[in-house]
């Protein structure tokens, strides 16, 4: 798959973002492992400085044991002196271990020890003189002297491994300062330019997003353009071949009625005007529920509801549509409740019935029965159309209230498939609502229901109209 300049370059920021961000891990990960290092060898630090504390602490304290010795002759001094001798020896033992990495460390613990055996060597004279007896200060004299010039040498060989401790600790926490800044600037650079790369590769999708959101509607656009093109197709084809018949019919008849020289009896005359009757009228329906939904598209079907009796005008919806019934099928119709009287539009709900009982004569078997049911609740009215007719498939049901559409069953039943749009846009500026129950050679039922604030009752007996 060839890729296009955008996805390469919104690859590449990707790649370029996990390189950035990896190396400033990395960077990370190698400071943190410093800092560590760093840490230890604080601490490693301190343990020598405070073991070079410890051993001149301990050589202060051997030299009180002896000295307390020497000048009062006590075995407790003396025996304090041996400890802290034995003592010694291993805090420079411990001390040669933590400094086993530095020469200049181990140069001095060398002269140290040095020192350390001559002020052992020195101690050692003295306490022999004390034992022999010849502890006056002229005689011990020299030894003081030799052990206070010793003393002074160790404790300058000590300062100076202090001092070189403390330049190395500096050093140290120096170095962890300029790892610390460094990390910083690292992390704060890697994370900048990550967020540039990121801010760029967003850009760029976001101009694709754009790119496909307008292909995407220019797509839905053309589909759009497409289907509106099939349904005018669809519309004018249909339009055509539903004017044509009922107008050829009109015409035929006309020609007919006109040859004056043939004898024509009253009743085939009837039969003739009939029929140009019959045609002019469907017509005209077709012509209505056209107009009607196109001004329910534009927003300008006019709704003036008016309080009107409602079994007369379902009596006198009956008797236009058994005018035209060539079927001669059979319309029932039946109150239920107390309901005579409602607040509604009359050429409205006259498109609505009229709609609903020519289906159900146009789909139902010839003389057949098709019953209109009035109904009231305290805050609706019903009107229910019941049928036996071909029945309506389940598939279909969904696109029931769409312009044009047809269910497959219809066979040769010819119709324009406007009927029912005509009755749901209506219906909608009367706030109603319909609900249709069918199955396929078993009939259909529409229920309407127009919602009522008051209702004029008059009367509660059931009756039927044929």
């Amino acid at each position: 798959m060839k890729w296009s300049l955008e996805r390469k370059w919104i690859a590449s920021g990707f790649g370029l973002s996990l390189l950035l961000m990896s190396i400033v891990s990395l960077i990370s990960y190698q400071n943190a492992t410093q800092l560590i290092e760093s840490s230890n060898q604080v601490k490693d630090t301190h343990e020598v400085m405070k073991n070079v504390t410890d051993i001149f602490a301990t050589l202060t304290d051997a030299e009180a044991g002896r000295r307390g010795y020497i000048l009062y002759g006590e075995q407790s001094e003396l025996k304090r002196y041996y400890q802290a001798i034995q003592s010694l020896d291993t805090k420079v033992k411990k001390l040669q271990q933590q400094i086993a990495d530095d020469s200049y460390q181990q140069q001095q613990l060398t002269k140290l020890k040095f020192l350390i055996a001559q002020r052992v060597e020195l101690s050692k004279q003295s306490i022999n003189l004390k034992e022999a007896g010849k502890s006056t200060f002229a005689i011990q004299a020299p030894l003081v002297n030799k052990s206070n010039q010793n003393r002074n040498q160790v404790r300058e060989t000590l300062t100076q491994m202090q001092a070189r401790e403390e330049q190395l600790l500096q050093i140290s926490v120096r170095h962890s300062q300029d790892n610390i800044r460094n990390r910083m600037s690292i992390e704060f650079l890697g994370t900048f330019l990550s967020f540039a790369i990121l801010l760029g590769v967003y850009s760029l999708l976001y101009q694709q997003l754009l790119k496909r959101q307008q292909a995407e509607a220019n797509q839905q656009t053309l589909a759009q353009e497409k289907e509106l093109s099939e349904l005018k197709l669809r519309f004018f084809s249909m339009v055509s071949h539903e004017f044509r018949t009922p107008l050829s019919i009109i015409l035929g008849s006309a020609q007919l009625l006109s040859q004056s020289n043939q004898q024509w009896t009253e009743e085939k005359k009837l039969k003739n005007l009939y029929r140009i009757q019959s045609s002019a009228r469907s017509m005209n329906q077709l012509l209505t529920d056209i107009l009607t939904l196109t001004r329910a598209e534009a927003g300008k079907l006019e709704f003036h509801p008016e309080l009107m009796d409602l079994e007369a005008f379902c009596i006198n919806l009956i008797e236009d549509l058994q005018f035209c019934n060539q079927q001669q099928h059979t319309i029932k119709f039946l109150t239920q409740g107390n309901c005579t009287h409602a607040k509604l539009d009359e050429n409205l709900l006259y498109s609505i019935l009229s709609n609903l009982l020519s289906n159900a004569m146009k789909y139902s078997p010839p003389k057949g029965s098709i019953f209109l049911v009035l109904s009231c609740e305290l805050d609706a009215i019903f009107f229910q159309v019941q049928d036996n007719g071909i029945g309506i498939p389940s598939e279909f049901q969904q696109h029931l209230f769409e312009p044009f559409h047809r269910a497959k069953n219809v066979g040769k039943i010819v119709g324009t498939g406007l009927g029912l749009a005509v009755v749901k846009k209506c219906l909608e500026i009367h706030h109603g609502e319909i609900y249709v129950d069918s199955k396929v050679e078993g009939g259909t039922s529409f229920t309407v229901k127009f919602p009522q604030q008051r209702t004029v009752i008059v009367k509660s007996k059931l009756s039927s109209h044929y």
